[in-house]
């Protein structure tokens, strides 16, 4: 019993004195690495607005030179032979030199994928748009490259967003002042003859009268149009939807066309077919149809046909317009739904892409319009050149039961 006593009274002097041995080495290297560390880092904070070499070898010695000072100081302390103090010289150096080379290899490639930034930033200050980031060997800055080239090519699509809503600006402005002016200058010639007494018989009293009420008209539905677009653009557009029938909503908007339509001598088909109630703003889904056959009266020939369809796919009715227009050429098929778009100026009031409701040359906003109430009630609308024609579609969605549509 008393031997295990002492054995393990032994065992414990021992491993004490190791504890504090190794607690001693541990204090000795701290004391000699903390100079060391605190120095790398104030030259690295000092040098953070240097080169990225600098910065990167200072990383890679400082904990090198740390090592080798904290482990010095511990090896005087603790009386280390000079061989073995050499030998561990020797180690350090080697693993100095290994650092070095790895922070100059990681300085190259950081400096050659900076090099490519740089290049290709000024790439894109003069204009030029870059598909992709340049390749990096540093992901970091790869991904950086990526997000340069995403960045510009999104600048470029908005600028030339920009540009398209500013060529639409100056367009209606020239077109709604063209369209203001006629209406009032031919109000004031009949108003200034009526009030001369230039006019003095009843019935072309009466005739005048009535012109100018047909003018007042004309001011009327293109303010009316103004309004509505000012409302799509500004999004202060207060859409309640609710289910309502196919045939109550477009069989009333065609019934009210077909008046226009018999009194141009245009036919005027319709296939409602029977698809599921809409899901719409009744006032503004009937706007959009409203527009859509006004501008197709307006621009088939007498003699000629205007068909209207509605088929379902998927959770949507669509409806066609077909009419007999003469086509759209290609290059205007992309905006023939830009706000004061006509087509070919030398068609004047009576443009292809003019939709303006109500029967009468307007600003071009008719087409704008439709678009703007479709898309608000989660819709859609898009035309196509057809067989002597054009194709408009307009997409609305369907009230569906609830079963219906999670299945």
């Amino acid at each position: 019993m008393s031997f295990a006593l002492a054995s393990i009274a032994v065992a414990s002097a021992v491993l004490a004195s190791a504890l504090t041995d190794n607690a001693t080495l541990v204090l000795l290297t701290l004391a000699g690495a903390a100079p060391v560390v605190v120095f790398g880092a104030w030259l690295t904070r000092r040098s953070g607005g240097g080169r990225a070499g600098s910065q990167v070898l200072i990383v890679a010695l400082a904990p090198v030179l740390a090592t080798w000072v904290g482990a010095l100081v511990a090896a005087r302390a603790m009386f280390i032979n000079a061989h073995d103090l050499t030998a561990f010289s020797v180690i350090a150096a080697a693993a100095a030199l290994v650092g070095l080379i790895s922070a100059w290899r990681l300085t190259r490639r950081i400096n050659r994928d900076t090099g490519a930034l740089f290049d290709m930033s000024r790439s894109i200050a003069a204009g030029e748009t870059p598909d992709q980031g340049p390749g990096a060997s540093v992901s970091e800055l790869g991904r950086l490259g990526e997000q340069l080239a995403l960045m510009s090519n999104e600048l470029v699509e908005a600028h030339e967003r920009e540009l398209t809503l500013e060529r639409s600006r100056r367009e209606l402005v020239a077109w709604v002042s063209h369209d203001l002016r006629s209406p009032l200058a031919g109000i004031r010639a009949m108003a200034e003859a009526i009030e001369d007494g230039v006019v003095d018989d009843p019935a072309d009293v009466q005739r005048y009268l009535h012109s100018i009420g047909e003018e007042t008209d004309r001011l009327t539905l293109l303010v009316d149009d103004l309004f509505e677009l000012s409302r799509i653009t500004s999004g202060a557009i207060d859409l309640t939807p609710r289910p309502i029938e196919a045939e109550e909503l477009i069989g009333s908007v065609v019934d009210g066309v077909r008046p226009t339509a018999r009194a141009r001598e245009i036919e005027l088909t319709c296939d409602l077919g029977s698809p599921p109630p809409l899901l719409v703003s009744p006032a503004e889904a009937t706007r959009v149809l409203r527009n859509l056959l006004d501008n197709a009266v307006r621009h088939t020939a007498p003699g000629g046909c205007i068909r209207v369809s509605v088929t379902t796919e998927a959770d949507d009715a669509v409806v066609s317009v077909i009419d007999e227009c003469g086509g759209i050429p290609a290059e205007d098929l992309d905006r023939v739904f830009d706000v004061a778009f006509r087509g070919d100026a030398a068609r004047g009031r009576d443009a292809v892409t003019d939709g303006v409701s109500g029967g009468v040359g307007g600003g071009g906003l008719g087409l704008a319009i439709a678009k703007g109430l479709a898309e608000a009630q989660r819709g859609s609308i898009a035309v196509s050149n057809h067989v002597g024609g054009c194709c408009f579609t307009v997409r609305f969605p369907l009230h569906l039961p609830a079963s219906s549509a999670v299945s």
